[in-house]
């Protein structure tokens, strides 16, 4: 790629042949390689050591084997992106959820990835005016990442938070953690698409969530105002979305990637596809269209 974007995948793309035991992690490397993509995020689907990606709790010799497979196959491991959640309307013990984050940045090191982005609350919604419970959150939300942040630069890490999840998903709120956690290597793994769950135009909101992105994930979404039928789910205000091939959806991209050449900005962008073709398909055409888009904005 040219302007310094590194152009790859998350492996949370995979997820229909990965979940089916058609593909492992070893052969969407290999897929990676042959696609001409430059790098592989991994996106954490539990702690359990059967699952496809690399946990906590995974044989070190299988960890060893996926970091053996990407440097044999020249694809660089951009990202290891984990579920987190330092505050809950239900109790959550902090110290516990810093030290699984913590032990997942020992991980991203043992893999040779020095990017991670770990979740500051869960996915759900909260109905209505949340900003109290918000104020409630943040203090939590900013101690636990700090002192992430903190142990990760002992290790070469930068740590970062998505726009991921209604809660936390809005561009302002995004940035007010980043601010008051106020660490050099702490930033936002900023997903284009995810702001139209909260009623937000990425058109608008990626300019000003990019001075702070860490890793830049590539996504598209259909959007309708009435129910299509099934395989929708509805953003804070109603909308009705459905994950589409990057460049196919109703997302402004061109805008978007117009927005990422001009803020100069320099690092890895990862298609995260979920629609419901052929994940390989949605990919590779993805690819195709981001390489597109990001060469003529």
């Amino acid at each position: 790629m040219t302007r310094n974007i590194s152009l790859g995948v998350s492996s949370y793309s995979f997820h229909q042949r990965l979940s089916s035991g058609d593909m492992d992690l070893l052969d969407v490397i290999e897929w990676v390689a042959q696609s001409g993509a430059e790098h592989l995020e991994l996106a954490v689907l539990s702690d359990d050591p059967d699952s496809p990606i690399p946990n906590l709790a995974s044989d070190p010799a299988f960890v060893e084997r996926v970091r053996a497979a990407a440097e044999s196959a020249g694809v660089v491991l951009s990202n290891l992106a984990v579920g987190n959640a330092f505050w809950s309307t239900e109790p959550v013990d902090v110290a516990a959820a810093v030290s699984r984050v913590e032990a997942y940045v020992d991980l991203a090191s043992s893999l040779g990835i020095s990017k991670m982005r770990h979740d500051v609350v869960g996915h759900e919604n909260h109905p209505g005016d949340d900003t109290p419970l918000f104020e409630a959150a943040f203090p939590a939300i900013v101690a636990g990442s700090k002192q992430v942040a903190r142990y990760a630069a002992t290790k070469g890490v930068t740590t970062s938070l998505e726009n991921h999840g209604f809660f936390v998903q809005s561009a302002d709120r995004v940035r007010r953690i980043v601010h008051a956690v106020d660490e050099p290597n702490f930033k936002t793994t900023l997903d284009v698409g995810n702001f139209v769950c909260v009623d937000e135009d990425p058109a608008a909101v990626v300019a000003e969530n990019l001075p702070y992105a860490m890793v830049v994930h590539l996504k598209d979404f259909y959007v309708r105002d009435i129910a299509p039928g099934d395989g929708w789910f509805r953003s804070r205000g109603g909308k009705y979305l459905r994950g589409a091939i990057v460049g196919n959806g109703d997302l402004d991209l061109v805008s978007v990637a117009r927005s990422i050449v001009e803020s100069g900005y320099e690092g890895y962008a990862a298609i995260e596809f979920e629609g419901i073709e052929d994940c390989l398909l949605g990919i590779e055409r993805g690819l195709a269209n981001a390489r597109r888009l990001l060469a003529l904005a």
